[in-house]
């Protein structure tokens, strides 16, 4: 993947290089980063969330307003419409999770829902820290182990809002990986998707031995089923819950 260049460096501790000062994005145009190819297969990667609950962004609905008040000076003479006082809070509690097909063909999530966290070590080699609800600082990490890759056939980190506004761009989330050498590389949630409960962020493949990230960011409108189908995992989804805070 030649658009990373020479930005990989080995040399970082595990489960934290995030004071590297290289950051790769993921775009529509550099959707595909090799892993393999940049030493960095290996280790237990780290793969965080981080997102807020964002108020209205008064500076930017008063840009607005002037720009209509530029383009249609007698608009100035119109009453404006009176607001609800005190700022919109957007309520989202979004969920990292993750989709695993093993090479045994062993397929499964790791989600909050249900408590299924996963196991780092055994089997899926995939495990959730926990379950953000208030979209904290430190959000939600996966943590995939690339030291067993040669178990892994392939894997589809998603997020999904489990309660709230369906408002993607609102929570300017994040999704970002930390292997254990190298920079980050991060993939951005800012488009445009209204009501779109889910968003599959990037699949993570092992092909011929050659571990590579893709970067997706499709929205769809339903949750894991859903998704399930676009990717043809076949598995078979129920209700579930979250166990209480």
């Amino acid at each position: 993947m030649s658009f990373l260049g020479n930005l990989w460096r080995g040399g970082a501790p595990a489960f934290d290089n995030g004071g590297g000062s290289y950051v790769v994005e993921l775009t529509k145009r550099k959707q595909v980063v090799s892993l393999s190819k940049q030493g960095a297969d290996h280790g237990h990667m780290r793969v965080n969330l981080h997102w807020q609950m964002r108020t209205t962004d008064l500076g930017e609905r008063n840009t607005r307003s002037l720009r209509t008040l530029l383009r249609h000076p007698s608009r100035i003479f119109t009453p404006e419409v009176v607001q609800s006082q005190g700022p919109a809070v957007v309520q989202i509690d979004l969920d990292l999770a993750c989709m695993y097909e093993l090479k045994d063909g062993t397929k499964g999530v790791v989600q909050p829902l249900g408590d299924f966290l996963g196991e780092l070590n055994s089997p899926p080699y995939v495990q959730l820290s926990g379950d953000d609800r208030f979209g904290s600082g430190s959000g939600e990490t996966l943590y995939i182990n690339l030291d067993q890759s040669d178990e892994i056939k392939r894997l589809l980190i998603f997020v999904y809002i489990y309660d709230g506004t369906p408002a993607f761009d609102r929570t300017h989330a994040v999704v970002t990986l930390f292997p254990t050498t190298g920079p980050r590389v991060e993939i951005p949630l800012n488009e445009r998707a209204p009501q779109a409960r889910s968003c599959a962020i990037f699949t993570l493949e092992n092909t011929k031995g050659e571990l590579t990230v893709r970067r997706e960011v499709k929205y769809v409108y339903g949750f894991q089923a859903e998704l399930d189908r676009l990717y043809g995992w076949g598995l078979q989804w129920g209700r579930g819950y979250k166990s209480r805070a």
